[in-house]
Formats: C-alpha cells, sequence, structure tokens
C-alpha cells in the first residue's frame, strides 16, 4: 500500500513579502490550506488522485483571491476566457478546455471533456456548448466581477499592454523599474493510496489578453503532465516559454529516458532550462514514490504540501 500525497500551486512570479499585508498573506494561506483539505479528505478516504485534484481545484476556482474561476482576469473586450486541463496517470487519459466564458469550475468542464467525449482538447463556442449539453454549472457575469481585477484591466489598457496577472500594491512607476508581475494560475498533483498519479490546471490567463490567447494550462504537456511511471505535474509561469519548452512532459522524458530523480529532472527544466530562454514561474511536482518539488525560478510561488502523516506546508516566498 503506498501513502498519499499531494501539492497545490496558486500562481507564481514577483511575488515580494515587502508588498504584502498581513491580512492578505494570511488569507492566501487559508485559501491554499482549504484546497490541500479538500484534496486530502478524498485520497485519506481511499478516494482517487483524480477526484482529488478536481476537488482541490475547485477550491481555488471558488476563491477570488486566485486566478481561475471567480478570480479569473479581464480579456481586453472586458470578458473572462478560462483554462484548464486534468490528466490521470494510470492511462494516460486527458481532457481540456480553453476560451471558455461563465463556466463556474473549468477543470470539472476539462474532466468532462475526457470522461464524455472522444477528444482530449475543446476551445471556445464549442467547448461551451459541449458545456450546456453536459449540465455544467454557469454563473453570470457579477460572479466573475472581482473589482481588483477589473482595476487591473484598466491599468493594462493605458499602458496598452498584457498583464500577467501582477501584484496590484504598487503604482505602475513601481511596477516598470521592478518589473513586477504574478503569473496567476491554479494547480494540483496527488498520488493515492493506490499508487495512481493524477494532475490539473485552471486559470483566467493574462489580463488585457486578445485574439482568443490561450497559455500552456490547458496544453497537455506544457502545463499538465501525469504519468504513473513517472511523475505529476502542474505549471505555473509564462504561458508562451512553457509551451515553447514543453515543461510539463520534458521532466516526465528526463525521468522516462536518462533516469533522472524528480528533483534532479525539476532542476534542470526549471532552473536551467527555462531561464535561458527567459522563463519565469514554476511548478508543482510529485513522483509515484511521493517525492514532492516545488520548484520556482521567480521572486515567489504560492504553494502548500501535504504527505500522509505529515504535517501541511504552506510557502509564498522564495
Amino acid at each position: 500500500m503506498n501513502n498519499y500525497a499531494l501539492a497545490i500551486h496558486g500562481g507564481a512570479g514577483t511575488i515580494l513579502q515587502s508588498t504584502m499585508t498581513p491580512e492578505k498573506e494570511l488569507a492566501y494561506k487559508n485559501g491554499l490550506q482549504d484546497a490541500i483539505e479538500a484534496g486530502e479528505s478524498i485520497l485519506k478516504s481511499g478516494g482517487s488522485a483524480f477526484d482529488a485534484v478536481e476537488s482541490a481545484i475547485i477550491q481555488l476556482e471558488n476563491n477570488p483571491l486566485f486566478n481561475a474561476g471567480k478570480g479569473a482576469v479581464f480579456t481586453n473586450t472586458g470578458t473572462h476566457e478560462m483554462d484548464a486541463s486534468i490528466m490521470n496517470g494510470k492511462d494516460l487519459m486527458a481532457g481540456a478546455i480553453a476560451g471558455v466564458q461563465g463556466v463556474k469550475n473549468p477543470i470539472s468542464l476539462a474532466r468532462a471533456v475526457m470522461e464524455k467525449s472522444e477528444h482530449v482538447l475543446l476551445t471556445g463556442n464549442g467547448a461551451m456548448e459541449f458545456a450546456k449539453k453536459v449540465n455544467a454549472p454557469f454563473e453570470n457575469e457579477e460572479y466573475f466581477f472581482v473589482q481588483l481585477r477589473y482595476d487591473q484591466l484598466q491599468q493594462a489598457k493605458q499602458s496598452n499592454s498584457m498583464i500577467l496577472d501582477h501584484t496590484e500594491d504598487n503604482p505602475d512607476s513601481y511596477r516598470e523599474e521592478h518589473g513586477e508581475k504574478k503569473f496567476g494560475t491554479v494547480g494540483c498533483v496527488a498520488l493515492d493510496l493506490q499508487g495512481n498519479l493524477a494532475a490539473g490546471t485552471s486559470t483566467g490567463g493574462m489580463t488585457n489578453k486578445k485574439f482568443g490567447r490561450v497559455g500552456d494550462s490547458s496544453i497537455i504537456g506544457a502545463g499538465t503532465y501525469a504519468n504513473n511511471n513517472t511523475c505529476a505535474i502542474s505549471c505555473t509561469g509564462h504561458g508562451e516559454l512553457f509551451i515553447r519548452s514543453v515543461v510539463a512532459y520534458d521532466i516526465s522524458c528526463l525521468m522516462e529516458y536518462k533516469n533522472l530523480s524528480l528533483k534532479e529532472a525539476c532542476d534542470i527544466v526549471v532552473m536551467d532550462k527555462l531561464v535561458k530562454i527567459g522563463g519565469e514561474g514554476g511548478l508543482i511536482a510529485l513522483d509515484a514514490k511521493g517525492n514532492i518539488v516545488l520548484p520556482f525560478n521567480s521572486d515567489g510561488m504560492y504553494r502548500a504540501s501535504k504527505k500522509q502523516n505529515e504535517e501541511i506546508f504552506i510557502g509564498i516566498y522564495k
């Protein structure tokens, strides 16, 4: 019998203690703890890693602090376009959606794509049509309206830039000088008592994004990957660079073909390969033995992990 383990993230980037109020820090930590506990309750009772991943991510999608679901950032046209993916390490089955609007929990819709269609990735209007067919819960625009996110959109429009969900407490001049940014995504990886791995990722993308832009979160192998023979990965960072580096699958490959440990593979990809092409961010990783690695090359990453019979770890800064 295996021991269960799981890890979650709530985004990475220029997350500095100097710009965080104690109240806000506590709110983030509570949000991460709630998500870990939601996933763990399933693993503890013998449930599947797949169910645990979905449950933890739903908690994060329902929390307006995180850029996914309710807290999703605004697009250039003032809408919310959400992406998500989920993968089962047991059989390599996966489901993903991109550019959906009004769907309360995109991670559950990604799961429905895997279980109720013959496809892996559905996008835009077609994904919305599918969501209605499978009775996915929808919410109105008011549900997704978060004042902070709206303010971020106005700032981005003034500077005519896409903003990577930056920390909002500083004036534009500070951000321009220090390059402050936060890559808002949520994700979970889990190992269940049966020895199965699973991974999932969900995001609202970039503030002020245009033209139906899609990042790595809905792309299997880039932002999400799970294989019982190697590992489960969920990424958060500058999506374009993570796509070009096929980050999640690259770690699995290094383990499968070069027999590297999870930590060795993560160090090569996150701390070397990504850095060389300017790819900022991080990921959560879990192998079939229950080893957890939470690497990031940015100033911070909202993260938490829990192994059976051990205390919860919660971290924000380096």
